[in-house]
């Protein structure tokens, strides 16, 4: 029997997902279960920093990663409250040391993530001095680990068009988030970190989204020194992670993988013949031909 997670979604909720009418390609009329997406407004002390889309199942994790991940909120900031407003769709974030990123917000970049995500322009000043951990990785980890986040009861699989993010330990999934865009399910796990005093140096991350730049650069922030996802790689994403030592590896199906960074990490004591394909049931959009 395998351990439950930490933090895993729940389909089943009723605010996560609507059901709505329509015609499938017949002309008979249907009905299917749609993601439900809100406005969230984040607040730190008094200043307005973001208006996010998101599916508002932890705003509160989104909340504090998205300040982290952007570098507005420091690992030693001592946080006063987070407190989220349902009724105005507003979650505002105290911390002891006064805060104005005025200058900040005005150097907002529009990255390649779903949803519209943003970063900010000076997010790459530090970067060179950050180096993360040699940590390896066992191909007999990966296959257990893509296999037990395949079957776990996710909203993707109950409507789709939604992203989901993995925090690991060696062979566990610990944490499952999910989000319409991929850089909120990333911050989500981010804020979960940081309230939980969870150590990133020994953790293995999993996207289902494309490894690009803003997700090695978020994988850096948080430091977390392997970087895995289902979906491809973008040539900015592979030359930071070479930089910064992340270990990323992508297009992993079934017995598949590629890793274009950190692969002399890996130890490959899997015995293929004994791993499974992956089910069709479990490819998302774009996988296919990756």
């Amino acid at each position: 029997m395998e351990p439950p997670l930490l933090v895993q979604p729940d389909p089943a909720d009723p605010r996560l997902t609507r059901r709505v009418a329509g015609t499938d390609q017949t002309g008979a009329r249907v009905e299917a279960s749609v993601t439900v997406e809100r406005p969230l407004t984040l607040f730190l002390n008094g200043q307005e920093i973001v208006t996010m889309m998101t599916i508002l199942d932890r705003p509160e994790d989104l909340a504090l990663g998205y300040l982290l991940n952007q570098g507005m909120l420091r690992r030693d900031d001592v946080v006063q409250g987070v407190e989220y407003d349902e009724d105005l769709g507003v979650v505002v974030v105290r911390t002891e040391r006064r805060t104005d990123y005025e200058e900040k917000l005005k150097k907002k970049t529009l990255t390649s993530g779903c949803a519209q995500g943003t970063a900010f322009g000076d997010l790459l000043e530090d970067f060179a001095a950050r180096r993360l951990p040699p940590a390896e990785l066992r191909t007999s980890w990966l296959y257990r680990l893509l296999h037990r986040i395949n079957t776990l009861p996710t909203l993707y699989l109950e409507a789709g068009a939604i992203h989901g993010c993995a925090l690991c330990e060696r062979d566990r999934p610990l944490v499952y988030m999910e989000d319409v865009g991929r850089h909120n399910a990333v911050d989500k796990i981010a804020g979960w970190m940081f309230r939980a005093g969870c150590a990133p140096e020994d953790k293995i991350f999993y996207t289902t989204g494309r490894l690009t730049s803003e997700m090695v650069i978020k994988a850096v922030r948080m430091g977390i020194p392997i970087l895995v996802s289902r979906s491809g790689f973008t040539a900015w994403g592979v030359e930071l992670a070479r930089e910064a030592g992340v270990m990323l590896i992508g297009r992993c199906k079934g017995r598949r993988f590629t890793a274009l960074a950190g692969e002399e990490r890996i130890v490959f004591d899997a015995d293929l013949a004994y791993v499974e394909e992956e089910s069709a049931r479990h490819w998302r959009k774009n996988s296919r031909d990756e």
